[in-house]
């Protein structure tokens, strides 16, 4: 989580756009939770001003000086990947660049195609 928000070059965990909640510690492992990129994506539906759209092969890219704030795109994400910034007031949603794997620990996250 602290790599995705290096990689905008920021500190802290406001803009990272990646989950990892403990299951109970290390013994139960982790999830990780990220943006599935969607067909059809429920985000990108509800967004009233297109600050999100759709990926022509799935997913979403953000405009952020579209984004209003209003929150409907986090609410309407049904893995719950839409994280929120708060000191922005916008959404952080990955955009699969792959920052995050090469500095996970545990070799726990890869980028792959299916």
């Amino acid at each position: 989580m602290f790599a995705c928000t290096r990689r905008a070059g920021k500190g802290g965990l406001s803009n990272s756009s990646i989950g990892i909640q403990s299951q109970g510690g290390m013994s139960n492992g982790f999830s990780v939770i990220i943006c599935r990129s969607c067909f059809n994506p429920p985000c990108a539906a509800v967004c009233p001003t297109t600050a999100l759209t759709e990926k022509p092969d799935r997913g979403v890219i953000f405009n952020s000086s579209r984004c209003i704030g209003c929150g409907n795109c986090e609410k309407a994400c049904v893995v719950k990947a839409v994280f929120w910034n708060d000191t922005e007031n916008k959404p952080a949603i990955c955009v699969h660049c792959g920052f995050c794997v090469k500095f996970c620990p545990h070799d726990v996250l890869q980028m792959t195609k299916d």
